[in-house]
């Protein structure tokens, strides 16, 4: 259950639909163009290249005031699409772009044009902190070059395992980044995080949810049919088949034919092998669109957001976002970061968080992740924020 952000969240998602895509081509009046597009490809070195897109006013005197994109984790597009109805960099950046805003977005490394598609294997499999940050300034840079950007003005929003780059990449170019924006924040080492969510939030669902007798035991009946702890202690392949028989042969076969599992027996030890195999270092070859053991093993190792905070420069701006149903990086995590900033007294931070938010900033309970289109409130605060801390 492996779902620090990217292609595994979707298996615990909430299955959502809309009558008409907001994703969906607009043509009704194709003769009025808002934003210009244009398409770039960003060499990050040693042989790699990845695509990107600057999106930028139609109309208007530039140069603009400009924003760099940096995904969370998984095998992300430059729109990291999630799901068909969930593409929170496609948002913001139409959303900025309209209001007088230049915005980067850029695919993965190793990664193809579609989230979760892998197009180069080694690159993917082998990437690490480092890459990501020293991506993070190569599309900094690109970004400073084009002409209608104002390279003064110039900020940078990180999602997910993104907020753990944008402060490094800000920090390191002082004078080239005017504001730093943490959407989803990490501020202690990603592995802490990760046992919450595969670990901690999971068995707080089983007490609160499933053990409806506080017996300190969850029925295999409720389980074949919840659809968290379905997708949870049951495979993929059968958990989708639906096969009510099937499910439950083999939950008494892997828990006993009681007709019940122990939560600290049975499902903590579960869970805690899930988390470490979920972790694991010492496999030779990444085959996942997840987080490989390459970069697991870095984001292990490096030095955490909460130390690192307070060296971002004092001229920098920086504002943190988060759902306080956000069940992959979980509020407190905003606030430890937050407190931190206060601690050292950075003259230009603000928080702001979300009731009923989640992970994507849509509507979500605080055990799943529910996948949909950014709430529109989360969009104009982070426009109205940087509108105002962009000024010439």
């Amino acid at each position: 259950m492996s779902i620090f952000f990217g292609a595994f969240m979707i298996l615990s998602a909430y299955s959502t639909s809309f009558n008409i895509s907001l994703f969906s081509e607009i043509s009704a009046q194709s003769d009025l163009q808002i934003i210009k597009y244009r398409d770039l490809i960003i060499d990050l070195g040693d042989g790699v290249k990845t695509n990107a897109q600057l999106s930028y006013p139609a109309i208007g005197n530039g140069p603009f005031p400009a924003v760099l994109l940096i995904h969370g984790s998984g095998a992300l597009d430059m729109n990291e699409t999630l799901t068909k109805n969930s593409k929170p960099f496609w948002e913001i950046s139409q959303y900025l772009s309209e209001r007088g805003f230049a915005v980067l977005k850029y695919d993965k490394r190793g990664v193809g044009s579609e989230s979760y598609t892998i197009l180069n294997s080694n690159v993917w499999g082998n990437n690490t902190v480092d890459d990501q940050i020293q991506d993070g300034k190569k599309a900094l840079n690109i970004l400073a070059q084009q002409p209608e950007v104002d390279p003064k003005r110039i900020s940078i929003i990180g999602h997910s395992e993104g907020t753990l780059y944008a402060p490094r990449v800000a920090i390191d170019n002082p004078t080239d980044v005017d504001n730093i924006i943490l959407m989803g924040v990490l501020a202690q080492n990603p592995l802490k995080v990760e046992y919450f969510q595969d670990v901690s939030l999971s068995l707080e669902y089983a007490k609160q949810v499933l053990d409806k007798n506080n017996s300190g035991l969850i029925s295999i009946q409720d389980v074949i049919v919840d659809p968290l702890y379905k997708n949870l202690l049951l495979p993929i392949t059968v958990s989708q088949t639906n096969d009510t028989n099937a499910m439950t042969n083999y939950l008494v076969e892997q828990f006993g034919n009681s007709g019940y599992i122990d939560i600290n027996k049975q499902v903590e030890p579960f869970l805690i092998k899930g988390y470490e195999n979920n972790t694991a270092f010492n496999l030779l070859k990444c085959d996942t669109v997840g987080i490989c053991p390459i970069l697991w093993n870095s984001l292990a190792n490096m030095t955490t957001n909460l130390s690192t905070i307070g060296n971002v420069s004092e001229s920098i701006g920086i504002l943190i976002l988060n759902g306080e149903n956000d069940a992959q990086t979980p509020v407190q995590q905003a606030f430890l970061l937050h407190q931190r900033l206060n601690e050292v007294n950075h003259p230009d931070h603000a928080l702001i968080t979300y009731p009923d938010l989640g992970h994507a900033l849509y509507l979500s309970t605080k055990w799943q992740t529910a996948f949909g289109p950014m709430e529109p409130d989360v969009l104009a605060d982070l426009y109205s924020w940087l509108e105002s801390h962009s000024k010439e």
